[in-house]
């Protein structure tokens, strides 16, 4: 999920993102709220539930259903809710994930270590999992688990370079198009496309036209499906075989 520093001197764009202040959803897991954009890192109707539903049963069951080794590619690390959702998901499911995340600004251990995730998930075991996902180094793989190896990259996306054709699922989980407009661009979709493998999948919560007519102008074929409670549809794209 989207993240932001608070740890360094600002520059215009993370001033904005500074003061950030956790809050509780609809179905009591929490979110992170960010007054100088108005926005918070999930949807106020449900965090676990908009991540469950967006990333993990749109996109993640999908190719594990035709999948037993996995790579992902998520956008925006930020509070570790979806990584930790496919965690729990690769090791009940039994298949392989090498997860990588892209974070521009890492969230303090003082932000994410308030989250209600773990206990949400009610497991004192999904604490060490999601401590662990935070704490993992960055800049190298780690093995989390027989199942689960994760490889944080912290660098714009902008900046990033993958190696083609390697990811079979991307989750796409940036900040609004309003937000964040210079990430939801032909281009950016391009790098994103050519990274991933034939039949890959993208799925991300934005279904605005600008977003579409760029998916499609990558190369994606676009899908409209049924999105979480208080957000009718969300976006499937897949890059053809």
């Amino acid at each position: 999920m989207k993240a932001l520093i608070t740890n360094q001197v600002p520059d215009q764009t993370e001033y904005q993102l500074v003061k950030l202040r956790i809050v509780e959803t609809s179905d009591q897991s929490n979110t992170i709220y960010v007054p100088g954009l108005n926005e918070s890192y999930h949807s106020t109707h449900g965090a676990i539930q908009e991540s469950r539903h967006v990333f993990i049963e749109a996109g993640f069951r999908k190719i594990a259903a035709m999948l037993e080794r996995i790579s992902i590619f998520e956008v925006g690390f930020g509070t570790g809710l979806n990584a930790l959702l496919t965690q729990v998901d690769a090791e009940t499911m039994h298949k392989h994930v090498l997860y990588t995340a892209i974070e521009t600004f890492p969230l303090e251990e003082e932000i994410w270590s308030g989250l209600n995730y773990p206990r949400m998930l009610c497991s004192s075991d999904y604490s060490t999992a999601y401590n662990r996902l935070h704490l993992a180094g960055w800049g190298r793989p780690e093995e989390l688990s027989n199942f689960f190896h994760i490889h944080k990259i912290h660098t714009k996306l902008e900046d990033y370079s993958p190696e083609p054709g390697q990811f079979d699922l991307v989750y796409f989980d940036t900040f609004s198009p309003a937000s964040q407009p210079e990430l939801w661009t032909t281009e950016i979709f391009i790098k994103i496309y050519r990274a991933m493998k034939p039949g890959a999948v993208l799925t991300t919560y934005s279904v605005k036209g600008d977003v579409i007519r760029a998916m499609k102008a990558a190369g994606f074929t676009t899908e409209k499906i049924p999105g979480p409670p208080g957000k009718r549809q969300i976006t499937r794209a897949v890059k053809p075989i």
